[in-house]
């Protein structure tokens, strides 16, 4: 039997685990995070994952917590949240293998860069997913929304976009991949904050008067600043799809709102920060973004305290 090709993901949350076990019958996959309560969980239980219709996948996989145990990485999957995207580049640059390929799929903006400065352009790569996960535990994970992944045209990505496909992922290659990543951005200012804030499932936004609005507005920015970078979305209208996919998400607690909830960091620099940097530089005005980005940075303050 031929050996199992290995596959490092970065992280321990809930996309890695999500990715983790559906990759972990067909590579030998070792997580390497920094949350000591979700390597512990792993290392006792393997990752739990639970699926809409209340089954539940166990998967034994490797966990690490320094990148010297995971030398010659040839392919890697970045899948920890935007601001430990600069600690994650330092691992890989002391683990990744000279001819290997760090793949990120987080949200936001500025992740691939990151990774390019530690790395190099011939080992980093850009994608996106659209695949939903929320944490229940360390180590459980709920599977959410199911959706493409889109990646980048990259001459080394052959082997990590095969591993997806056999795993069961919808893998797009995709030559205009910045335009895929500021529709993501679009959608996640216009979702992801409001939930945070009010603490509800996405599809609760759209009961609301004041929230339609305030999701409408922000997806219009995001859309404004991309089209001043000469970056056309990929679709229409951000503020429809936005809406559109928040009804496709009804049920799904958004990353923000898992990391207001267990008192984390969130991406709220990465995604409405983003906006509202980009905006200044190209002379577009986003004070719907602006007035999210800063609401969520003292909300998660204020939760950081109650859980301490």
């Amino acid at each position: 039997m031929a050996k199992k090709p290995d596959l490092l993901i970065m992280g321990s949350g809930a996309m890695a685990c999500l990715f983790g076990a559906r990759l972990a019958p067909l590579a030998d996959v070792t997580l390497l995070g920094t949350w000591e309560a979700g390597l512990a969980a792993i290392e006792r239980q393997g990752i739990r994952v639970l699926g809409p219709d209340g089954q539940e996948q166990r998967q034994r996989v490797r966990v690490a917590r320094e990148p010297s145990a995971c030398r010659g990485a040839r392919q890697a999957l970045v899948l920890v949240k935007s601001w430990q995207t600069e600690r994650a580049a330092r691992q890989l640059a002391e683990c990744l293998d000279p001819e290997g390929v760090a793949l990120t799929l987080q949200n936001g903006l500025g992740n691939l860069e990151i990774l390019v400065d530690h790395l190099n352009p011939e080992r980093a790569a850009l994608g996106i997913t659209t695949m939903g996960a929320t944490l229940v535990e360390p180590g459980i994970v709920r599977v959410g929304g199911v959706g493409p992944t889109h990646v980048a045209s990259h001459p080394r990505l052959g082997p990590v976009a095969s591993l997806l496909e056999q795993a069961g992922f919808e893998v797009h290659f995709e030559a205009q991949m910045v335009s895929l990543v500021w529709g993501k951005l679009a959608i996640n200012a216009a979702i992801n904050p409001l939930t945070a804030m009010l603490e509800v499932p996405n599809g609760e936004l759209l009961q609301r008067e004041g929230t339609l609005a305030i999701m409408t507005e922000a997806a219009r920015e995001a859309q404004a600043v991309a089209e001043a970078r000469g970056v056309g979305l990929p679709f229409a209208e951000a503020a429809a799809r936005a809406l559109e996919v928040a009804e496709r998400t009804a049920a799904n607690h958004s990353s923000m709102l898992q990391d207001i909830r267990r008192g984390a960091p969130t991406e709220i620099e990465a995604i409405c920060g983003a906006v509202v940097r980009e905006g200044r530089r190209h002379g577009v005005e986003t004070p719907v973004n602006w007035t999210l980005w800063h609401l969520v940075q003292a909300k998660a303050q204020g939760s950081k305290g109650a859980h301490s």
